[in-house]
């Protein structure tokens, strides 16, 4: 219940809206340059994520190669920057109020996922 509850705050107050919006720009730029489709799909992930991060982590996947190390930088390159930015930004503004802190903390586990998305899947934290 308290993931619930922590899950719609930060939808409303915790800029998790905000932050998907920013990951569906950068899927719809991924999905117009068709080479980096992959990247969009990661994205679309992300922005997923992004709106629900309570009760959830990323962890590697298992068979995910160099492959998607290469990848990940261009994603860096491309979206991985200003996205990882947008999550410190939003994390230090949260980080300045008592109440927004548990919100600021889920920002900076973000940060990781913003630069290196590929590779990773979302999961339920036990």
């Amino acid at each position: 219940m308290i993931r619930f509850v922590l899950n719609v705050l930060w939808l409303v107050f915790g800029g998790g809206l905000v932050l998907a919006i920013g990951y569906g720009f950068a899927a719809l730029v991924c999905f117009v340059l068709v080479v980096t489709i992959p990247f969009g799909v990661a994205s679309l992930r992300l922005a997923v994520y992004s709106l629900w991060p309570f009760g959830r982590t990323l962890v590697p996947k298992p068979g995910a190669g160099v492959g998607s190390g290469l990848a990940n930088v261009l994603w860096v390159v491309l979206a991985g920057w200003w996205l990882a930015l947008s999550h410190i930004l939003a994390g230090i503004a949260l980080c300045v109020t008592l109440i927004g802190i548990p919100f600021g903390i889920a920002n900076f586990k973000l940060v990781p996922a913003a630069f290196w998305p590929l590779g990773r899947e979302v999961v339920d934290a036990p």
